[in-house]
């Protein structure tokens, strides 16, 4: 009991580091998505096609390789950066990309005729968004923003390759020392929880938004 207790403890430190890495990467790459998105849609044409080079960029190659260009590639043109900035520049940019092609088919999933009424109402652009357009927005794109969001857990498990003590490296580094399977079982648990509870909030969420779908 007194091993499975000290293996849960070690575990739980590397599960600090991704959570760490998770909120983090959630709390920039939301709005760095969302602003992405708009400027996807922006009249201005150089910003769009900008945009939209940037998000076939990210979409095209594999997390992993943006991770090692970052740590790696960087450093040869005179920016180094810690394995945790690093990695958080990484995710960011990765999952702004996705975030950012979910928000741009939620707004073009609105009607137009709903443009419109706003319009005539006399709204500003900023009001419409934010009165109108946005709420019904975040309704639409929930599902594919859970689904991303549970990605992102999962996915964490890559900074191993930057030498971090994320919670499956961790488990790793216990089995190939004990020669016991537990700590792998052990993490699981924790993937499995942290997956339940953002599947817990996403429910909760389509519920609040669920009024404003019309």
């Amino acid at each position: 009991m007194e091993k499975l207790w000290g293996t849960t403890l070690s575990i739980m430190g590397g599960a600090g580091v991704t959570l760490e890495i998770f909120c983090v990467t959630l709390l920039l790459s939301l709005p760095l998505g969302l602003l992405a998105a708009m400027a996807r849609l922006s009249s201005v044409r150089p910003l769009g096609r900008l945009m939209e080079l940037y998000i076939w960029i990210m979409r095209g190659s594999p997390l992993m390789l943006q991770l090692l260009f970052v740590y790696f590639a960087l450093p040869l043109v005179g920016i180094r950066l810690d394995p945790v900035p690093s990695a958080l520049l990484a995710f960011v940019l990765n999952y702004a990309a996705y975030f950012a092609e979910i928000f741009r088919a939620g707004i073009q999933s609105i009607e137009r005729g709903q443009y419109e009424a706003a319009r005539a109402l006399g709204m500003t652009y900023t009001q419409m968004m934010r009165r109108i357009i946005l709420p019904q927005m975040i309704y639409r794109v929930l599902p594919p923003v859970s689904n991303e969001t549970i990605n992102l857990v999962k996915d964490t498990s890559l900074i191993y390759i930057l030498a971090m003590n994320d919670l499956l490296r961790v488990a790793r580094t216990i089995v190939q020392r004990d020669f016991d399977m537990t700590a792998f079982f052990i993490a699981g648990v924790f993937y499995l929880f942290m997956t339940a509870v953002l599947t817990w909030i996403f429910k909760k969420l389509e519920a609040h938004y669920g009024r404003y779908d019309m």
